[in-house]
């Protein structure tokens, strides 16, 4: 997948700039920067589920274990 993404940027920026030296050296530097983004976004969509998992971990925990606060620090402190 990610072979594939960078021969497709390599080949568009040598399309766009020409077959030189200069142009194979930007192309090689706007693939990696496209190989970057991309690896980036597959690995935030790899870890998605693992993160919502966290998420919901802690959701659960602090629902069940809610603390208790002691009377004198409630704000019920000013009834008449």
């Amino acid at each position: 997948m990610f072979e594939l993404l960078f021969v497709i940027g390599f080949f568009v920026m040598l399309l766009v700039t020409g077959v030189s030296l200069l142009g194979i050296i930007a192309a090689l530097f706007v693939a990696t920067a496209l190989m970057f983004v991309g690896g980036l976004f597959a690995l935030v969509f790899k870890l998605l589920p693992w993160l919502l998992l966290a998420i919901a971990v802690v959701w659960v925990i602090r629902a069940i274990k809610t603390p208790k606060v002691p009377e004198y620090r409630s704000n019920n402190r000013w009834r008449y």
